[in-house]
């Protein structure tokens, strides 16, 4: 089955792809020269990886899973949450953890990271969404070149490095690993 994957990201694109199981053929907005963006307008990631599914399903008239994803901080009351990737626009992410690092000085460092994944085929109306997270801490600091966005500073619950730190390891435990194994078993027993 050929699935567009909702996202330009080619570090997403590789997560999900070892995710997938065999008979799942997957293709990126990238790969299709798709460069509009779909309205992420929603109050929490299933909203959004639902609304990015069916606008790319049904601009494209092809099965997509489409994902949302983002990093929720205790202390400031789920900040940043639905706003990750928006938060500080067009500025690196070195210098969002920078901040957020400012914003948690003297506070709780507890946090999770969150992912919604869902699938929208537009010929058979089929819609399916999981959820998917991990609990940890923000560190104080900046750790490792693996991954991408958040995964630096970002300390899964039982372990002492940052995703950023963990390569390989990271995808076994991730948010979006947990969210799409539950998507693609779901999917696996419909085809």
């Amino acid at each position: 089955m050929m699935l567009v994957v909702a996202s330009r990201n080619e570090n997403k694109l590789r997560e999900i792809q070892k995710l997938a199981p065999d008979g799942f053929n997957l293709v990126s907005l990238r790969k299709l020269s798709i460069t509009v963006d779909a309205p992420e307008e929603g109050d929490s990631f299933i909203q959004n990886a639902i609304s990015k599914a069916i606008f790319y399903g049904n601009l494209l008239m092809k099965p997509v899973v489409a994902d949302d994803s983002g990093l929720v901080v205790d202390a400031l009351g789920g900040f940043p949450g639905v706003l990750s990737a928006r938060f500080m626009k067009n500025h690196p992410y070195i210098e969002k953890m920078k901040t957020i690092i400012k914003m948690l000085k003297d506070k709780e460092k507890t946090a999770r990271f969150v992912c919604a994944a869902a699938f929208w085929n537009p010929e058979s109306k089929v819609l399916l969404c999981c959820e998917g997270s991990v609990e940890g801490i923000i560190s104080e600091d900046i750790r490792g070149n693996s991954g991408f966005g958040y995964d630096p500073f970002f300390i899964p619950e039982g372990f002492d490095k940052t995703f950023g730190e963990l390569g390989e390891e990271k995808h076994k435990i991730s948010h979006r690993s947990r969210a799409f194994k539950q998507l693609f078993e779901n999917l696996s027993k419909m085809v």
